[in-house]
């Protein structure tokens, strides 16, 4: 069956004619491709050169996008970039200077508006993201604990915060309905991007037409519940939750919202509007009818937790969440809610501790969990690169730059039986860490091998012995692919991995220095430093 025809007899396009009274307009802007956006990352220090490159190429600023960056939308459909245009895009995003991203994807990290410095919990964060336009909102200090339940979305959410390059995130893998309490003390700010039906989600992934319910809806409203709740019981006093769904659905919506307000205390809604001012939304709903799988008002028997709330200070509430319809924003169908919790909200009485466990009795973390660099490789850093870099971390062979505050999480004490068992920090457990910071540096038979190319500029300045400051046109022709000696490049007493740094442009370029000098970088870097410099990108870059 044509997609047109099965939306124009979908279950969905009935239920929106339920839900909205102009359907067909809903559906018009419902069913054509995305248009390709991205996001820039500002902590990269060359974002006002890709910036320059996206108007370059007809690209246009999304009006509504506030916070740190800048969001844009390119003039063609997801995934129809051509040419050189095509294989920049690909760069570009491969080495974390953007990240494509639905637009209305973007709406939760800014509502949530995190500040530098805060520990954050993003819930549900594969494929990552949102973990990486949060981790822009914290800067150089923070820390944004990225989980993730299934095993094979880990791997894509470790992936993109690597390729992202900032130092906050930490990547743990958890059933967020039980994710442990580290740190103890709570999160600053929580986003709860829950798994839903999908239904504003038609215009990338048109198979909802064809499949979408609203008992689909009912069947994820426990689970839904179940995280926002553990997000509350998680959040510090003072602390917000954004709540978030691609779906249009109130029982996936409103009414998970209703419940978990009604099961907590000192927790009320703060007006979406207020802090997304621009973006063309609807006011939340106090009021919806149940719906049978046809999409028709039907009396079908559901938990009053899927029903409209009787309680007039919920129902009160829920407007100052926000709706966005897919035809207002061009774009996708999005759901937000934001919560705060009152900074004297009652916490749960601390039970009598029965057991205060002692360093020798709990059980290490696995070999592969990051920890902070022992001082036997710190010595071995230093004696290398002339200076010691604060919070250094060690994973396998791996260095990982991070923050201070992951550091005092993993130094804190935590519990475990309710709090009646109390255990050492200096640890992750109960926590399952794979993954935190920006990839440094790896390390080769005790001996650090070299600085990866996407920390270069992070470290060279600050490492006397690992880094050399050089003319231009050197890097110009390690670029070119021209031959150049030791001698040439001054570093003579140099051997192995190196940092070359213009004197000018202050670009820093990963080298190995041996009998002759060598590029360390990936072809995507490469092609990109190139055309930042003016150069053309020679064939055997291309191979």
């Amino acid at each position: 069956m044509p997609w047109d025809q099965l939306a124009r007899e979908s279950v969905l396009l009935q239920a929106v004619s339920v839900w909205r009274d102009d359907p067909e307009n809903w559906l018009a802007g419902s069913f054509d491709r995305l248009p390709e956006t991205v996001r820039v990352n500002p902590l990269r220090s060359d974002s006002e050169w890709t910036e320059g490159w996206l108007e370059g190429i007809g690209s246009e600023r999304i009006g509504w996008f506030i916070g740190p960056g800048s969001a844009w939308t390119l003039p063609f459909n997801r995934g129809a970039a051509e040419g050189d245009i095509r294989e920049m895009l690909a760069d570009l995003h491969e080495t974390g200077r953007l990240t494509r991203q639905e637009a209305v994807s973007m709406l939760p990290a800014i509502a949530l508006d995190a500040q530098p410095g805060e520990v954050v919990l993003d819930m549900c964060a594969s494929p990552g993201s949102k973990t990486t336009q949060i981790s822009e909102h914290l800067g150089e200090a923070g820390a944004v604990f990225a989980n993730e339940v299934v095993n094979s979305r880990v791997n894509m959410l470790v992936t993109n915060v690597q390729r992202h390059r900032s130092r906050t995130p930490v990547v743990v893998h958890h059933d967020g309905r039980y994710i442990p309490r580290v740190p103890e003390s709570g999160f600053d700010r929580i986003l709860v991007d829950v798994p839903c039906t999908g239904s504003g989600t038609t215009r990338k992934n048109p198979d909802v037409w064809g499949k979408w319910l609203p008992s689909g809806g009912r069947s994820l409203h426990d689970l839904q519940v179940a995280l926002l709740t553990r997000a509350v019981a998680l959040v510090k006093p003072g602390g917000r939750i954004v709540y978030a769904t691609c779906s249009l659905d109130p029982v996936e919506d409103e009414a998970v919202v209703a419940e978990v307000l009604r099961n907590s205390e000192g927790v009320d809604m703060k007006s979406v509007r207020e802090l997304l001012p621009d973006v063309p939304g609807e006011a939340g709903r106090a009021d919806w009818p149940s719906l049978d799988d046809d999409g028709e008002v039907a009396v079908v028997e559901m938990p009053e937790s899927m029903q409209p709330p009787s309680e007039q200070g919920i129902a009160s509430q829920l407007p100052r969440s926000m709706r966005v319809w897919n035809d207002k924003i061009g774009g996708g169908g999005f759901f937000i809610a934001v919560l705060e919790k009152s900074e004297d909200a009652s916490e749960r009485p601390a039970p009598e501790v029965e057991v205060k466990m002692t360093v020798e009795e709990v059980k290490a973390d696995s070999d592969n969990s990051p920890r902070p660099i022992p001082d036997e490789v710190a010595s071995v850093v230093e004696s290398a690169w002339g200076a010691l870099p604060n919070n250094l971390w060690l994973r396998g062979k791996r260095l990982l730059l991070s923050t201070p505050e992951v550091h005092d999480v993993w130094e804190s004490e935590r519990s475990r039986r309710g709090g009646r068992t109390r255990i050492p920090g200096g640890r992750w457990r109960p926590l399952k860490v794979i993954h935190l910071g920006l990839s440094a540096a790896r390390l080769r038979r005790g001996a650090v091998e070299r600085i990866v190319a996407g920390a270069a500029h992070e470290l060279a300045p600050r490492l006397p012995n690992a880094s050399s400051e050089v003319d231009g046109e050197l890097i110009d022709g390690l670029l070119a692919d021209e031959e150049t000696s030791p001698d040439e490049a001054g570093v003579n007493a140099v051997k192995g991995g190196h940092i070359l740094i213009d004197r000018v442009t202050r670009d820093c370029v990963p080298v190995w220095v041996g009998v002759r000098v060598s590029l360390m970088m990936g072809k995507a870097e490469r092609r990109i430093l190139s055309l930042k410099r003016g150069l053309s990108i020679t064939e055997k870059e291309e191979e």
